[in-house]
């Protein structure tokens, strides 16, 4: 089954981006404890004029223990796209924002994001698996 795009992607790119790691402790300990950090997902959209919409996707990479001094890392990632005309149910204009595009741009952001890490003195992080956005979007709705 193949599904024909009813959006057009117009613009891609790195909207904020942070690494943070205040000192040399701080490096040391977020490379002891980076295997304990988790991966939180977060897609927010904004309505712009002419059927467009900006979907910036956050990536942030966190350690939850707050006794461990720990390095912040995040990462937004902005996609403006234009929706068919044809476009009228807002659940099919929730699947665009929260699964197609996200599932669409996901190897840029993800490289942009680990680029980020290694560039921040962590070259040995790696994501462990490819984030299905269709799944989490079937989860979130089901």
């Amino acid at each position: 089954m193949t599904m024909t795009r009813n959006y057009k992607i117009l613009a891609k790119y790195i909207k904020d981006m942070s690494s943070e790691t205040p000192d040399i402790e701080t490096f040391i300990s977020t490379g002891n404890h980076i295997h304990k950090y988790e991966l939180n997902i977060d897609i927010k959209s904004i309505a712009l004029k002419n059927k467009m919409i900006e979907v910036n996707i956050a990536l942030k990479y966190h350690h939850k223990d707050t006794k461990v001094k720990k390095s912040h890392f995040e990462i937004v990632y902005a996609t403006v796209i234009q929706t068919e005309e044809s476009i009228k149910e807002k659940k099919d204009l929730e699947k665009i924002i929260l699964c197609e595009v996200p599932n669409e741009i996901y190897p840029d952001l993800e490289k942009s994001f680990l680029d980020m890490m290694h560039n921040s003195g962590y070259p040995s992080i790696k994501l462990e698996k490819k984030i299905d956005f269709t799944k989490l979007y079937l989860e979130k709705f089901n």
